[in-house]
């Protein structure tokens, strides 16, 4: 499968927009890793192959071990994710899939494990990877081989 376009040469102006719109989410008190665990499971669920190269090999370069990074998926059969991480993913999957009745339960989660602006955060973070999804969903991007490190380098 090829790229059907270039949407970044196309719209860069819409692009630096979302990009934009991540920045805050570098100062947040969540953490890179647990940031990269939601972009991983949401690009899971949307089936982005892009999203998912770029961001298990981010899980790497910060010191996940690959034994969790491939455990994403099935979250809630491994003891490996910690309570903050089980509430992140399980809000990561209800709100990329919008299902009200998951909704509600992935929120009560969340608001026992999370400040008030964590929470908000979170929900930031899940709209971002999603926006990102669609675009390399709708185009047929392809895997590029990069961590999110790497990809910032060579774009600089």
């Amino acid at each position: 499968m090829s790229a059907r376009l270039d949407y970044n040469k196309v719209a860069p102006d819409l692009l630096r927009a979302v990009y934009g719109a991540a920045v805050p989410l570098h100062k947040s008190t969540l953490g890179e890793p647990l940031l990269e665990m939601i972009n991983l499971r949401a690009s899971q669920l949307n089936g982005c192959a892009l999203c998912l190269d770029l961001h298990a090999r981010t899980l790497v370069d910060l010191g996940v071990e690959w034994t969790k990074i491939n455990l994403v998926a099935g979250w809630r059969e491994a003891k490996d994710f910690d309570a903050r991480e089980r509430a992140a993913l399980a809000w990561t999957e209800a709100l990329t899939r919008l299902d009200r009745r998951d909704i509600d339960e992935a929120y009560a989660q969340i608001k026992n494990v999370f400040s008030e602006r964590e929470q908000v955060e979170l929900t930031h973070a899940i709209g971002i990877i999603n926006i990102y999804n669609r675009y390399n969903v709708a185009f047929q991007a392809e895997p590029m081989g990069l961590s999110l490190a790497q990809l910032m380098k060579k774009a600089s």
